[in-house]
């Protein structure tokens, strides 16, 4: 509707521009009522004086900072095209004044956060983000109950139970955590979910839920290429200490049922995750154990629901205290898997780094499937029986 009224007026002012005609200040504010990335870019399309407004105030970057609050992390946006610029182009750019440098860095800026807006309101679906468990704060009897036995949606996996268990407190408001890393290095988080787990072969079928959750998200410190994640051989505990996280985005606390189903926690708006690491903080204990007196936390299934960003925004990882250069890919998404993949020597360095994050991405997921949690029930189990081992949390 304010869309419409503003076109009206410019044919009502019988060629007067509106921006002339109520001035820049006023026009400034009724640009700043809008809300949605569409109607900023239809109004870009009115006239060439109203695109050179926006793009001389900033406002689809202002728009995308009202949006999700992390876009102002960013210091910087830059657009990677896989060909390298002419060298022409590249002589022009380098002897421009800097008023024509400026012009440009606001044009880039546009074309940038414009994008971005689009694809911060996308209606895409969501869905489950996680690629690998980097670690658990704690775990009860590793590896039988890993972190890794979360990424599975059944409470049992070849008729034994499939959960991981944390260590046992006398304190029941000691803390745990499980900590993720995503599919890619900048999403869109909207909720968690979490299964608690019910001990199905304990007296009374306990349920080991937390009083409460909250989120965390953020990126890792450490250098490209050095974090770990949890093996059959190795729980990991190193890599997530949060000496080697930012945690850019912490949710309220929300409190959890003593139920066994999938509890869903919506956060308060949708988050920007920019370097893809989530934790989930699991705050108080419930249920003792029986036959040790102590609390204990247990989780059968987690999820962390939202979009990836990528292969269209990435974010500049070669410093890993420095998440603040957005780079945006145009026409990456229609890229083929094998397009991306088999890159050549005349490709631009933009897109060879973009390459290569893209093949870590991919070798992670490729050796989370190999190295996942692998269950197995011994020759003389018989369906539905539990080991002894199975008994103690």
């Amino acid at each position: 509707m304010e869309m419409e009224v503003m076109e009206m007026e410019v044919e009502d002012t019988g060629g007067w521009d509106f921006l002339d005609w109520v001035g820049p200040d006023t026009s400034s504010c009724i640009f700043q009522l809008l809300d949605d990335p569409a109607d900023l870019a239809r109004a870009a399309a009115v006239s060439r004086s109203w695109r050179q407004f926006v793009i001389d105030n900033g406002f689809c970057k202002s728009l995308c900072r009202r949006i999700c609050p992390e876009v102002a992390n960013f210091t910087r946006a830059v657009v990677v095209t896989r060909s390298p610029p002419a060298a022409a182009a590249a002589a022009r750019a380098s002897s421009g004044s800097s008023r024509d440098a400026e012009s440009r860095t606001r044009e880039r800026d546009h074309a940038v956060y414009s994008c971005l807006g689009g694809a911060l309101v996308s209606d895409k679906p969501s869905m489950d983000c996680i690629l690998h468990c980097i670690g658990a704060s704690s775990t009860d009897y590793f590896p039988d109950e890993t972190i890794d036995n979360t990424l599975e949606p059944q409470e049992r996996i070849n008729h034994r139970p499939s959960y991981w268990s944390s260590g046992g407190e006398v304190d029941p408001d000691v803390p745990e955590s499980l900590t993720y890393r995503l599919n890619s290095d900048i999403c869109i988080i909207d909720e968690v979910r979490i299964r608690p787990f019910k001990a199905f072969f304990q007296i009374g079928d306990p349920i080991y839920s937390s009083k409460a959750v909250r989120i965390r998200l953020g990126h890792s410190k450490l250098p490209p290429g050095e974090e770990s994640f949890v093996t059959d051989e190795n729980e990991n505990q190193k890599a997530i200490a949060d000496e080697n996280y930012v945690w850019t985005y912490t949710s309220p606390e929300f409190p959890m049922l003593q139920e066994n189903v999938l509890q869903t926690f919506k956060l308060p708006r949708p988050v920007l995750c920019v370097g893809g690491v989530v934790k989930i903080e699991l705050l108080g204990r419930i249920q003792k154990q029986a036959t040790d007196d102590k609390y204990y936390i247990c989780v059968c299934h987690a999820q962390v629901m939202g979009r990836s960003l990528s292969p269209e925004f990435m974010v500049d990882i070669s410093d890993p205290a420095d998440y603040s250069i957005l780079k945006y890919l145009p026409g990456a998404s229609n890229l083929r898997v094998e397009d991306i993949m088999n890159s050549d020597t005349k490709d631009s360095t933009e897109w060879h780094s973009l390459v290569a994050r893209y093949r870590q991405m991919r070798h992670r997921a490729m050796l989370n499937m190999l190295l996942g949690p692998v269950h197995f029930m011994d020759e003389d189990d018989d369906v539905g029986a539990v080991t002894d081992d199975d008994i103690y949390m």
